[in-house]
């Protein structure tokens, strides 16, 4: 195996690595695997951009891709965080936002540049209703908000725009 066959291999092992918070996405459909690269002694290094400072979850991302690569025989892995560029929603992938959709989580619309949009509801992913509230603006995680639909009356998660 030579390693232009191996790159792209290291890379398919990173991506498919699960959110522990979202675990129907991966890291690859949130889009915070920025960069996989191997130097010719087979060293891996993974760039990966929290969804935000502080995020809980990159410790155990961090752990989780070093161990899934070298169960897949790399014996030097490294991550490194980077907070630039920053992480935006924007970077989900259409196949994570159905994912999301698929679980009950609301996915979020796109960010905009200049002045911020006003959300007066969000698609409830069970029935696909408008008429929805939001009940609380935190949710199971910090990057999620708790909403209910007032017409099949099922609570869901919305994934917050950032």
């Amino acid at each position: 195996m030579t390693i232009s066959d191996v790159r792209p291999r290291a890379r398919e092992i990173a991506a498919a690595v699960l959110d522990p918070e979202l675990p129907m996405v991966t890291i690859e459909d949130l889009g915070i695997l920025r960069d996989v690269t191997e130097d010719d002694q087979g060293r891996v290094h993974v760039t990966i951009t929290p969804t935000y400072s502080g995020c809980p979850a990159m410790e155990t991302i961090r752990s989780d891709i070093v161990s899934t690569l070298e169960l897949a025989g790399y014996r030097h892995v490294d991550v490194e965080f980077v907070l630039s560029p920053a992480w935006s929603t924007d970077d989900l992938t259409a196949e994570g936002r159905g994912k999301l959709a698929r679980a009950g989580i609301a996915p979020p619309g796109p960010v905009h540049s200049g002045p911020v949009p006003l959300a007066l509801s969000v698609r409830c992913p069970q029935c696909g209703s408008l008429d929805t509230r939001e009940s609380s603006r935190f949710g199971s995680t910090a990057c999620k908000s708790l909403w209910v639909c007032r017409s099949c009356r099922e609570p869901f998660d919305h994934f917050k725009a950032l």
